[in-house]
Order: C-alpha cells, then sequence, then structure tokens
C-alpha cells in the first residue's frame, strides 16, 4: 500500500466533507442556496433538504481543488473527488428524507459510505489506490467520521 497516497485520498474525502460544514459554521444561512432549490417530491419531501447548499458544493470543491493542487494528484482529480463524494452526501441525503429522518439527521453507516465509497471507487486509479485500499479506506473515513460526529454537532 503507497500510504502517502492512501493518506491523501483520506485527506480529499475529509475536506469534501468538513468544507461545506465549516462554511456554514461561519457563514450561518448567508448564501445557503438550496441544492434542491427547495424542490418537493410527491412524498411531500424536499429532495436533498436545506443543509445540502451550492454554497457547500463550492467550498467541498474549492477545498479539493486546492489540496489536489497543493498535495497531489492535481487540481481537476481534487474537483473531481469532491463533486462525486457530495453526490454520494446528497443522495444519503434524500434517502434520509424519504426515511422521514430531519435534516442534520445521523444515520451511521449512511452518512458516511456513499460519499466516501463513490469518489473513492470511481478515481482510485488517478489516486494512486487500489480498489482494495478504496474499500479500506470508506471503512477508516467512516470510523473516523463516526467518531468525530458529536464534536461536529456540539456534543
Amino acid at each position: 500500500m503507497d500510504f502517502a497516497a492512501a493518506a491523501r485520498a483520506l485527506l480529499l474525502i475529509a475536506a469534501a466533507s468538513s468544507a461545506p460544514w465549516a462554511v456554514g459554521r461561519v457563514f450561518g444561512n448567508r448564501w445557503a442556496w438550496p441544492l434542491d432549490f427547495g424542490y418537493v417530491l410527491p412524498d411531500g419531501k424536499r429532495l436533498f433538504g436545506a443543509h445540502k447548499t451550492w454554497r457547500g458544493l463550492a467550498a467541498g470543491i474549492g477545498a479539493c481543488a486546492l489540496i489536489g493542487w497543493v498535495l497531489g494528484p492535481g487540481w481537476l482529480v481534487g474537483c473531481g473527488v469532491a463533486a462525486l463524494a457530495l453526490v454520494g452526501d446528497a443522495l444519503s441525503s434524500s434517502i434520509k428524507r424519504r426515511m422521514n429522518r430531519a435534516p442534520g439527521s445521523e444515520v451511521p453507516g449512511l452518512d458516511q459510505v456513499p460519499e466516501s465509497l463513490l469518489p473513492l471507487l470511481v478515481l482510485h486509479g488517478p489516486l494512486g489506490i487500489s480498489l482494495g485500499e478504496a474499500l479500506l479506506l470508506t471503512l477508516v473515513f467512516a470510523g473516523l467520521d463516526l467518531l468525530f460526529t458529536p464534536l461536529r454537532h456540539g456534543r
């Protein structure tokens, strides 16, 4: 295993996950335009919910582009990791809406796996990791995210 490549991949996933949260803490509701444009599905629930914003998408992509540019594997791969991670996160959010979970509520596994597995599987080659390492890094990310969830929510 190339530990440097694995660490970079994990850092990119963590940045994609945490940058939207961080800008939300800094800016509150300013520029928090909903990613789903407020669209309500026939079940009466929002597609993604209020916590998924264009500002968060831009923050995640910007953070990963910078990390990818500075540490490797390049800004374009960083953008791809962020975009795929945030698509996975939005998918999780949509599933949670269908499960009648409130925006911001946690569902262990569902909140971590799609946002880490999707970019790691799709971009494992450019990230310099194998498919097996992508699966292992997904588990590592999930464990770390579950460990730090109480800190994010102020518990």
